[in-house]
């Protein structure tokens, strides 16, 4: 048995994608590399079967969170090279040499405990550095490397092959912190140079910053969203992107509402009119946001239909006044129907929140279905072009 609400997902999208990113920034030699970013579950798209289809497509590193998002990566049949972002002071360091991960340093703590697990094993380990040019998260704060870096570049157990850092405001056209950033990690570089390091590869640039200025691009880019096919904001929508995810559900009852009734928890934004409503089996258990009542929308046969009520765990309800619907009737939450569409942008849009998290909050019980054919808008995979499951 399958549950009415199911994802579909088409990584030759993907594979798309990724090609148009690399035909933006020259597809040349001397281009700068892509790592594509894979963490998260690969967007909510299934981060094995993702990586691989971008494997394929020839991405020369992937990226991930954790440790552990890159040993299920490799234990997926993933050969790249594979960036580890995350914090290792807390980790289990075991995981980043069995199966060939490339480690982020941020903090004398973690080179430390990453040179010593070296040392133990009688090996010297590459990494990437990460300065904190702005975003105050991870990374050697750019103002104090000489305090901090001297003993982390000449430690005999760590190589460290690239120094990247990330931008906080990419996407805000206005804000003065991202150019700040970008003069930040460029003397942060020279910094590094002058402390005795010597790496072979800078890169800054996520999704948004590749796209808004090529200075950021330097040897190479961490393009995660666009390799969904879901540009950040006003940005990237020239290049033609195709969405790899659609949501597909079915109505499963219809019922009518009368003047001054309401559907589902907190008896919330009464109807002003005689309402027929039709409950589709998908909820914030599942990833909907309960911000969509009200606010979003679904499409049936082409039309675009308001979110009613309130979003239940596991349900919501549609208003579907003066449409022929009945139980069995496909919902689509996100993708294409009849020359409509949705995608995760107008979803973002509509709660106010970023393309990412709506991708990334899609429930682990939706069952993710996989096809490399070409998509055609509209179109479902049936049992034929379908492969995978959970994600």
């Amino acid at each position: 048995m399958v549950r009415p609400t199911h994802a579909f997902i088409d990584l030759d999208a993907v594979a798309a994608n990724f090609r148009a990113v690399r035909a933006l920034l020259g597809g040349r030699a001397a281009a700068p590399e892509i790592i594509a970013v894979v963490k998260a579950n690969g967007y909510g798209h299934g981060a094995v079967q993702v990586a691989r289809a971008l494997e394929d497509a020839g991405a020369p590193m992937l990226a991930c969170a954790d440790i552990e998002e890159g040993v299920e990566l490799r234990r997926g049949g993933v050969q790249v090279p594979v960036l580890v972002f995350g914090a290792l002071s807390v980790s289990d360091l075991d995981g980043v040499f069995s199966h060939r991960l490339t480690p982020t340093v941020s903090s004398p703590f973690a080179a430390r405990a990453l040179s010593e697990a070296a040392t133990r094993r009688q090996t010297r380990i590459g990494c990437h550095l990460k300065i904190d040019t702005g975003m105050n998260r991870l990374g050697f704060r750019h103002d104090n490397l000489g305090e901090t870096l001297r003993d982390v570049l000449t430690d005999p157990g760590l190589a460290v092959d690239a120094v990247y850092t990330h931008f906080a405001t990419a996407e805000d056209t206005e804000h003065p912190l991202f150019a700040e950033q970008q003069r930040r990690f460029e003397a942060a570089v020279r910094s590094v140079s002058s402390l005795g390091g010597s790496p072979r590869t800078t890169h800054a640039a996520n999704s948004a910053a590749l796209l808004r200025d090529r200075a950021t691009w330097h040897d190479a880019v961490r393009p995660g969203l666009l390799l969904y096919g879901a540009p950040p904001g006003a940005l990237g929508h020239e290049l033609g992107l195709r969405p790899a995810m659609s949501l597909r559900s079915r109505i499963v009852a219809v019922k009518g509402m009368r003047v001054g009734e309401t559907a589902g928890y907190g008896g919330r934004r009464p109807v002003d009119r005689p309402t027929t409503i039709a409950v589709v089996p998908a909820g914030y258990a599942d990833g909907l946001d309960v911000r969509l009542a009200g606010r979003g929308e679904v499409l049936i046969r082409g039309r675009r239909v308001p979110i009613v009520g309130s979003v239940c765990m596991d349900s919501i309800t549609i208003d579907v006044t003066g449409l022929d619907v009945s139980p069995g009737d496909e919902v689509i939450l996100l993708g294409y129907d009849d020359g409509q569409r949705i995608d995760a942008g107008d979803v973002a849009e509509a709660i106010g929140t970023v393309p990412h998290e709506v991708l990334c909050r899609i429930g682990s019980r939706i069952e993710r279905s996989y096809r490399q054919e070409a998509a055609v808008p509209g179109d479902v995979p049936d049992a034929t072009t379908a492969r995978g499951g959970t994600g």
